[in-house]
């Protein structure tokens, strides 16, 4: 399990200078959503994309910076925050203010519903070329680009015999040593499936079932797994998960495949029917700014501001090679590759 340290929220609510609004001058706009998301007071978060530790950090920066206004955090697998979503809008019930996914699916399923608030952050002009302009209706905007690989336990499994590239975990030496999350909980693993299918048939998936891969549920499921020496390789980990469980003194060690790291670009929207529709606007121009940049950056999440560095440990985007699906095919693929999922692995 990842623990959120005191050095970490002191760490993201300082490295940016953030300090509580009314002690300074605030943009226009954002002087004029701070006064309405007041009256509010607080937010609901539906997150897919982060731990709930990093989800709390930065509710904690955002509080600090804008004091009266609380960020309830409901951190949950992609999949079942968007159940969650969907059960809301069928009950007609409005209780989630921001929506993060890691499965792009959704927000072009809820777009064709009418179902997102039109909204473009004035902070978004900040931010890297992939995430500035990802819908040309401003119905979302890109806050997370996940990075997902291949991680091992450096006590179990020598440097030189990890695997190198996806198509090493399937060989019989790995057999009973591999974890995996699912693609009907996880966004990511999802995009995994479409993304290694593409590339290599689903002939891949059936030759690593004969592996025995343990699944869990959450792509980083593994690394608790690796931690315990229960399993010594894990596959579709992201990239924050392992690093800052090295962090902490675990024996683990992440390699970036050779035949392409997964790269998934995940939307963050807010909904139309949200009930806290200026606090979460207000929300939506911290989380493209450069504070919030470097909370994630804090817990290892690669940073989608050009001015924020990667975290320690991490390669720089242009050093990787990127491999991914487009939207069309997540939405396309990710459903087929559930049920594939089952027949091939039984679960």
């Amino acid at each position: 399990m990842l623990y959120l340290t005191k050095r970490h929220l002191l760490t993201a609510a300082t490295a940016y200078g953030i300090a509580p609004a009314a002690a300074q001058d605030l943009p226009a706009n954002e002087q004029a959503l701070y006064e309405a998301a007041r009256k509010e007071g607080e937010l609901t978060w539906y997150s897919g994309q982060v731990q709930a530790e990093t989800g709390e950090a930065a509710g904690k920066a955002f509080t600090q910076r804008y004091p009266g206004i609380k960020v309830n955090v409901v951190r949950s697998t992609s999949q079942v925050a968007y159940q969650r979503l969907s059960q809301d809008m069928q009950a007609g019930v409005a209780q989630c203010d921001i929506f993060s996914s890691t499965d792009y699916g959704h927000y072009n399923a809820l777009k064709r519903e009418k179902a997102l608030l039109p909204f473009r952050p004035k902070a978004a002009d900040g931010l890297i070329g992939p995430a500035k302009d990802p819908d040309p209706d401003n119905m979302f905007q890109i806050l997370y680009i996940g990075l997902y690989l291949i991680a091992y336990n450096n006590k179990k499994v020598a440097e030189a015999d990890a695997p190198k590239s996806w198509k090493d975990l399937l060989h019989p030496k790995w057999k009973g040593q591999l974890a995996v999350g699912h693609p009907g909980y996880s966004g990511a693993i999802g995009i995994m499936g479409v993304t290694l299918s593409r590339m290599y048939g689903w002939d891949f998936f059936k030759s690593l079932e004969k592996n025995k891969p343990q699944i869990g549920r959450s792509a980083d499921d593994p690394v608790t797994l690796m931690n315990a020496g229960e399993r010594t390789v894990g596959l579709g980990v992201s990239l924050s998960a392992p690093l800052l469980s090295q962090s902490r003194g675990n024996p683990i060690s992440i390699v970036y495949p050779s035949d392409g790291t997964l790269a998934v670009y995940s939307p963050t929207g807010i909904p139309r029917n949200a009930p806290h529709p200026n606090a979460a606007k207000l929300f939506m121009e911290f989380a493209c700014g450069p504070a919030y940049a470097e909370i994630m950056r804090q817990f290892f999440i690669m940073p989608v501001r050009p001015e924020i560095a990667p975290p320690t440990g991490a390669l720089p985007f242009e050093k990787v090679k990127l491999i991914g699906s487009t939207p069309a095919q997540i939405e396309d693929g990710v459903p087929e590759i559930k049920e594939s999922w089952r027949d091939t692995f039984g679960v």
